[in-house]
């Protein structure tokens, strides 16, 4: 996948389940190149990193040695892989205690279970005493996400995201249309049914339809939430067939099979970025990372894009959160070295390196509230900076929706069995996309597989 069309975070995930302590989740890559292992010059200790082969990843790979091990003298052993791959030999290796890597990328997905289970090393010690990481200036929603139970911090995000609403605004003035500052879902509807044909070919709007907890499942849950719906309610029993959940349903199903994009049950983030940048759909909600692509030089419908937060109905904000982030193996006897890798590569010196170095672009943004006042990161993210902090700040994963939850997450619900569960429920929604079934057949075939979930749960 090219460099500027990056599948960060949320969109990529499409997971196997969990048995016992071991997560063997999956899914469809997060772009970049296969595995890969180097390490960096200079002596002292050796840390060990795995790491998901997103470009932001790779970048700083290229920039360790000359930068980190030179002034640290602590060499870095990166493992890289696709995201499956990665996700299925952290967890194995962390779960066991192995010891094997130091340091891997791990999401808000997996910290929560991960903490409970003593895998990883608590880092609030060493943010304590590292006054120049500047904890503070962490986004609150990311650092929340990466706390356990406990109150202990045990991960630093490299990068984040949230999910907003894109549009064309050269369409929707043709049509003489405005896009509310605020928009609800009902509006949202109300608008793909106007622009939808604005030029020919152009549909109203794209949404995921292809099966994945991490692809359809990922917008559609923020659509259950702020209408009012839930997986589970706070005992662990199912709702997929609630009233909520299933007007949601119903919604988006609706929405994208009368005015979506074309092939809807297997689109998903990839599949919608190109009908955006290529003018074939005139509103997108997805991921916060989507911007970087449509602004990019060489795109087609820079500056045509206009932003704003994801859309909603009963709740004030519905915007997604999903960070990649570095966490520490417990079993490590490197702990100390890990912190300063760290420091180093969630630091605001970094993203002022790979700025001067790389490119304002390519900065792994959405983590620190000073990036958002970088005036060398503004100008090439003027577009879409403002709106991307805002929607990341303005979320809540312990209370996304309308009613108490068992556990935390907005498009996800955090447990290890969510990933096979998300993805059967997904097969289930996409074939009523496709036309094959009813919402409702798909929806009480779904609850059947969430009671069963939800009861090993309790």
């Amino acid at each position: 996948m090219p460099l500027k069309q990056r599948r960060q975070g949320t969109y990529v995930r499409l997971g196997a389940s969990v048995a016992a302590a071991t997560l063997l989740a999956g899914c469809a890559g997060a772009g970049g190149g296969g595995g890969s292992s180097s390490g960096g010059g200079g002596g002292g200790k050796a840390l060990n990193v795995l790491m998901v082969n997103n470009p932001q990843m790779t970048e700083l790979q290229k920039l360790t040695a000359d930068n980190f091990t030179k002034k640290t003298g602590i060499k870095v052993h990166f493992t890289v892989l696709p995201e499956n791959d990665a996700r299925d030999k952290f967890t194995q290796d962390f779960s066991n205690q192995a010891g094997q890597y130091d340091i891997a990328t791990i999401s808000n997905f997996e910290v929560p279970f991960y903490a409970k289970n003593g895998w990883l090393a608590p880092l609030d010690s060493y943010v304590k005493k590292d006054k120049a990481f500047d904890q503070a200036d962490i986004l609150g929603p990311m650092q929340e996400s990466l706390t356990g139970d406990d109150g202990k911090l045990y991960a630093e995000p490299f990068y984040g995201e949230s999910s907003f609403l894109m549009y064309r605004k050269d369409l929707f003035a043709k049509k003489h249309l405005t896009m509310p500052a605020h928009p609800t879902w009902q509006q949202v509807a109300d608008l793909a049914a106007k622009v939808d044909g604005a030029t020919p070919g152009v549909k109203g709007i794209c949404l995921r339809g292809l099966p994945g907890w991490g692809e359809m499942i990922a917008p559609l849950t923020t659509v259950v939430n702020t209408m009012g719906g839930t997986w589970y309610d706070k005992d662990w029993n199912a709702q997929l067939t609630g009233p909520g959940f299933e007007k949601a349903t119903k919604f988006y199903v609706d929405l994208v099979r009368k005015h979506g994009e074309a092939g809807a049950a297997q689109s998903g983030y990839a599949e919608c970025l190109n009908d955006m940048t290529q003018g074939k759909t005139a509103m997108w909600y997805d991921s916060t990372a989507g911007a970087g692509s449509l602004e990019a030089s060489d795109s087609p419908v820079k500056g045509k894009i206009g932003y704003v937060p994801a859309p909603v109905d009963k709740t004030k904000t519905s915007g997604w959160l999903y960070t990649w982030a570095w966490g520490v193996q417990k079993a490590s006897k490197n702990q100390d070295a890990a912190w300063k890798f760290i420091s180093w590569a969630s630091g605001k010196g970094y993203e002022d390196l790979v700025g001067k170095k790389i490119g304002w672009s390519n900065v792994p943004a959405g983590k620190r509230a000073s990036t958002y006042s970088n005036p060398d990161y503004l100008k090439d993210a003027s577009a879409f900076a403002d709106i991307t902090k805002k929607s990341i700040a303005g979320v809540d994963p312990k209370n996304p929706g309308v009613q108490q939850r068992p556990t935390p997450g907005i498009q996800f619900v955090d447990f290890p069995g969510f990933t096979d569960l998300g993805t059967k429920v997904s097969q289930e929604i996409s074939s009523a996309i496709a036309g094959k079934q009813s919402v409702e057949d798909a929806l009480k075939k779904s609850q059947a597989l969430a009671e069963k979930a939800g009861k090993e749960q309790k």
